[in-house]
């Protein structure tokens, strides 16, 4: 299939994003841009189109179509093009593997899984949600354990429109072209990610790869082993390691370019660290925050936000120029490049997102704090849903609107800006874990069964 060109359109796709980070399929005033990652291009969660703010799961108003997807997974989907992509591991025992949602009490204990596994990614039809490949990356039992909130598929695959990669963590790294013939695999080896005071538990892997120039970028900071690997696109091979020390980490990495050069920013407890990306020296860093690092960072208008959690929220601003050691030190002024700092209102599970000048934190209790993104002024605080709801799925948004994914199946609709406005809620009767992806006027939502597709139907 060719445009009015005879050029294949994934070959146009591919050139403009390296021009201007988001392309657009057919009309532009459809405004269907590409979200090649978890989140979208650099994570930032944000998009120029506008899907609906209501629908109905039951009636069908506003829904698309609803495709079942088999296993379970709490990857998010991708979107390129004409396609979308799912990543999924499927039991050979059961067609329902267990999951907990909601706040789990205790030592967080693994999920009781047996017998052979399948890992798969799977293409669908944008406008049909009809399958149009489904591959198994590897058949076998699981290496490490998950926990009971997690699945063995958590990582969200990548694409650049030619290459689609998958990452399963101890299962292993795969890169498929874009019609779904193997290209490459890697094994990066047993990942053990847990807490890191009871060394015994395995609560599975989900730091997501991101393509970033030719290379294929992931965060491995586990128990067992602590790095960050950059891969040819190509061909896998191993362009550079950066050696890492730190607890379990299920964030993702940040990847930008800041005044002719590209820094990588990771997440952590005793590394919030940004790295040379070309020789992997550190930038900055900082130590401290909360001991079970998930957030993804995020840079936005020349300025790299992190949080994390557990025991503590902490939410650091910071300048891409800093240096050294930024870690804040009490009774002392912030370090010159930590441009401000809250010891609260982080958040423990979600990422944060950012529209308009304003940074929004929803926490894993639905808290949600709004503060100023360039000073950490707090604009306002409340509760998003009306009765109390757990969320584990990122926020995503558009201009106007920003939708937040409880675990217990609940879309609620919020308006952007200063003042807090509940503009909808909406109920998928299932359990969401995974966050939307959003691809011009079209909302994808993956939950415990499906991947369904929300948008004005014409």
């Amino acid at each position: 299939m060719t445009d009015n060109f005879g050029v294949p359109p994934h070959k146009i796709h591919f050139a403009l994003i390296l021009l201007i980070g988001i392309s657009w399929i057919g009309n532009p005033t459809l405004a269907q841009e590409n979200w090649p990652q978890f989140r979208g291009t650099g994570a930032l969660g944000v998009s120029q189109g506008q899907p609906p703010t209501q629908w109905n799961i039951e009636t069908g108003e506003n829904v698309i179509w609803k495709a079942p997807i088999e296993g379970l997974g709490h990857s998010a989907p991708i979107v390129w093009g004409d396609k979308v992509f799912v990543t999924t591991a499927v039991s050979e025992n059961t067609t329902k593997p267990s999951l907990v949602t909601g706040w789990v009490n205790g030592s967080g204990k693994s999920a009781a899984d047996s017998g052979k596994w399948q890992w798969k990614i799977i293409c669908l039809d944008r406008k049909s949600g009809k399958p149009l490949w489904s591959k198994t990356a590897k058949t076998g039992k699981p290496m490490v354990k998950r926990h009971v909130k997690a699945s063995h598929a958590n990582c969200t695959p990548a694409t650049d429109g030619k290459y689609v990669v998958a990452f399963f963590g101890s299962e292993g790294l795969y890169c498929y072209d874009y019609d779904g013939n193997l290209k490459w695999k890697k094994d990066l080896g047993r990942l053990h990610s847990g807490p890191y005071n009871m060394k015994k538990l395995e609560w599975g892997f989900a730091s997501s790869p991101v393509i970033y120039d030719g290379h294929v970028v992931v965060q491995c900071d586990c128990l067992n082993t602590g790095f960050v690997a950059i891969l040819n696109l190509e061909d896998g091979k191993e362009v550079r390691r950066i050696e890492r020390k730190d607890v379990a980490t299920w964030s993702s990495p940040c990847i930008f370019k800041w005044k002719g050069k590209t820094q990588l920013v990771c997440n952590g407890y005793k590394q919030m660290t940004s790295y040379d990306f070309d020789s992997g020296k550190q930038l900055w860093t900082l130590r401290g925050g909360g001991d079970v690092p998930v957030p993804t960072p995020l840079f936005h208008q020349g300025m790299v936000y992190i949080t994390n959690g557990h025991g503590r929220n902490p939410a650091y601003a910071i300048s891409p120029d800093a240096s050294g050691d930024l870690t804040p030190q009490k009774g002392e002024d912030l370090p010159k490049g930590l441009v401000w700092y809250e010891k609260r209102g982080g958040s423990y599970m979600p990422t944060p997102i950012i529209v308009d000048q304003l940074l929004y934190t929803c926490n894993d209790n639905g808290v949600l704090t709004v503060r100023e993104a360039k000073t950490g002024k707090q604009i306002y605080k409340t509760r998003v849903a009306k009765s109390k709801n757990n969320f584990s799925a990122s926020a995503v948004a558009t201009k106007d609107h920003l939708y937040f994914s409880s675990e217990s199946g609940q879309i609620i609709v919020v308006k952007t800006g200063d003042k807090f406005e509940r503009v909808a809620i909406n109920d998928m009767k299932q359990v969401v874990m995974a966050t939307p992806a959003i691809s011009g006027n079209h909302l994808f939502i993956r939950t415990t069964e499906h991947l369904v597709c929300i948008g004005t139907k014409k």
